[in-house]
């Protein structure tokens, strides 16, 4: 049998391993992986030098002597004072370097060496909006606190509870702050559907269609629900694609919301509609039995939008009825139909509205 020598301390092996160089990753904590994106965590991988990799099976180091029945022309020769290292040479470490002084070769692929990198220590952190002391979360709805938040921690739960009360008090007057306010919930509660979804729609009103976009595909896909498909189409407005928006408004997935989800999504449409220069097409999406209904709750956007259609059609005493009507059913100020009446020198008055029913028109006469 051939002399065994115990491998040397240099030398990797499976209760020896060779520690890792000093990386890029070398002291940086271990975190938990993604488990939606299939990597796997860094302490699943082999520590580099080790066995496996350097060397055959059931061999511990790469200078352990070779069987006696091996022949002399494969041994390697000896190393002189002025030779490199064979793992230098297995490395591909160019000739001319000089580690004694610690210079080290450029690189072909332009990579920066961690000395030749800007120093980001110095980089200040994010800092979120404040939150005022009146604010305490619980104005949150209490279904929404202790049920859509209850996976978090006690502290945690408050301090997105009282973000959340801030994105829903600066919806209307500040949009911008109100997604600030948002994108803060969403750093500590990113996993819970109705975060996302706040999230969404304060960026939809900050006008950051894009963003809105993200938030409210992930809410859909947490929570099954989709109540907020004719926001969505409208941001594919929002962002010059207004052929998508129809193609939403007209998939079977729109024909399942309830009725305030549909008459929003024909609002969509006829927007896409007039998008593509399509007046007439806009009209008769507009017209449905709803529209000649006082509900206050679709009642004023959808007259409005109707008004707007006759103006841009070149019919303003039409148009200055319905904008009339919308005004009637707008008691929460969701639209300026009052200002688009002065616009059109008519003032609000009985024989401005009329009682005249939707006349149904078709594209075809």
């Amino acid at each position: 049998m051939a002399d065994q020598r115990r491998p040397s301390r240099s030398s990797g092996g499976p209760n020896n391993p060779r520690k890792p160089s000093r990386g890029k990753d070398s002291g940086a904590p271990k975190t938990r992986p993604d488990p939606r994106s299939g990597n796997k965590s860094s302490g699943s991988e082999r520590p580099r030098g080790s066995s496996s990799e350097q060397t055959p099976r059931g061999s511990s180091s790469s200078e352990r002597p070779r069987s006696s029945t091996s022949s002399d022309s494969n041994k390697r020769p000896p190393r002189t004072p002025g030779d490199r290292a064979y793992s230098d040479r297995q490395s591909g470490a160019r000739a001319g370097s000089d580690r004694r002084t610690g210079d080290r070769p450029g690189t072909d692929r332009g990579g920066a060496y961690r000395s030749d990198r800007p120093d980001r220590s110095d980089r200040p952190e994010r800092l979120w909006p404040d939150l005022p002391d009146d604010i305490t979360g619980d104005e949150l709805d209490e279904e929404v606190f202790l049920g859509d938040l209850r996976g978090l921690s006690a502290e945690n739960a408050r301090w997105v509870a009282r973000h959340l009360v801030m994105v829903a008090r600066c919806f209307g007057d500040n949009p911008d702050l109100a997604w600030e306010h948002a994108q803060a919930a969403v750093r500590r509660a990113g996993r819970i559907a109705v975060v996302r979804e706040t999230a969404g729609l304060a960026a939809y009103r900050a006008g950051h269609f894009a963003r809105a976009l993200t938030e409210l595909r992930a809410a859909r896909r947490m929570s099954g629900s989709q109540d907020q498909l004719p926001i969505m189409a409208d941001c594919e407005r929002g962002l010059g694609r207004p052929e998508k928006a129809l193609e939403i408004a007209g998939s079977t997935v729109a024909n399942s919301l309830n009725q305030a989800g549909r008459i929003e999504m024909r609002i969509v449409a006829a927007g896409a509609r007039a998008d593509l220069a399509q007046l007439d097409a806009a009209l008769v999406t507009l017209q449905c039995p709803e529209l000649s209904q006082d509900d206050q709750q679709w009642g004023p956007r959808l007259r409005y939008a109707y008004a707007d259609t006759l103006e841009a059609l070149g019919r303003p005493d039409e148009a200055a009825t319905w904008f009339a009507k919308a005004s009637l059913v707008d008691v929460d100020g969701q639209t300026d139909a009052e200002e688009r009446l002065v616009l059109l020198g008519v003032s609000l008055d009985a024989e401005t509205i009329s009682d005249d029913e939707v006349i149904f028109m078709d594209l075809e006469d």
